[in-house]
């Protein structure tokens, strides 16, 4: 497995990475009978987001999204959509926890393997502007799980 050594190798594996989930997002259309539903716009860009999930028990037992924005918005999406897919509620309360962490810049959440593909995302924390941006379907999805919890 090839492993990188200099940080110009790392930032450029996690670029082809963001822009392989935008390309080919994963996770992407419609549920057709969902149990939740949430939409977010940024309205400064324009990035949208509808996210769709079905749940099993406390767990995300399935989760698609739609919508139209930048590579990060939707390569955050993608990511997002698989990391959570079959975790319980406290299990995607930390992930979203410490992905936010990763968009304040918090260097030791950067080399946390527990974020897998989104450790990806750590160079977004240097443009405020695009954080907004890798954070819409994490909105999504507080939104989601907020008026599960109502």
């Amino acid at each position: 497995m090839y492993r990188p050594e200099t940080s110009a190798e790392i930032a450029a594996l996690y670029q082809e990475m963001i822009l392989d989930h935008y390309r080919r997002p994963r996770n992407k259309g419609k549920l057709d009978n969902p149990d939740a539903t949430a939409e977010m716009r940024n309205p400064l860009c324009g990035d949208e987001i509808d996210l769709h999930v079905n749940f099993s028990g406390d767990a995300l037992a399935e989760l698609k999204f739609s919508g139209r924005g930048c590579s990060i918005s939707l390569a955050s999406a993608s990511m997002m959509t698989q990391i959570v897919e079959g975790k319980s509620a406290s299990e995607v309360d930390a992930i979203r926890s410490r992905f936010r962490e990763l968009m304040l810049g918090d260097l030791t959440a950067a080399s946390d393997t527990k974020l897998g593909a989104l450790r990806a995302l750590s160079g977004v924390s240097r443009f405020p502007a695009r954080v907004k941006c890798a954070l819409l379907a994490w909105n999504a999805l507080d939104s989601v799980l907020a008026g599960r919890k109502a």
